[in-house]
């Protein structure tokens, strides 16, 4: 995969966790200045937005990683220690 992709795919994983603690915590700001419940939803929110973030970040990398592990050698035949 050429660098420059692989840096911008990763620049967007970023971006994405990023967003989805922040959209997390200032629900939850925002739940908790409606209702009156001050640590609450904000803390509810900011966990939301850490699975949310975390989950969509391991779907997003799995595909990277296959790709790497199928560009590997396989080194398990010339490792074997002489005998056929």
């Amino acid at each position: 995969m050429n660098r420059r992709l692989l840096a911008l795919r990763l620049t967007g994983l970023g971006w994405y966790v990023a967003t989805c603690i922040i959209a997390g915590v200032f629900g939850g700001v925002a739940l908790d200045k409606l209702l009156g419940l001050t640590p609450l939803f904000t803390f509810l929110g900011l966990l939301f937005g850490l699975t949310t973030a975390f989950y969509g970040l391991f779907k997003m990398i799995q595909p990277l990683l296959r790709i790497e592990q199928s560009s590997e050698p396989d080194d398990k035949s010339s490792s074997n220690g002489g005998s056929p």
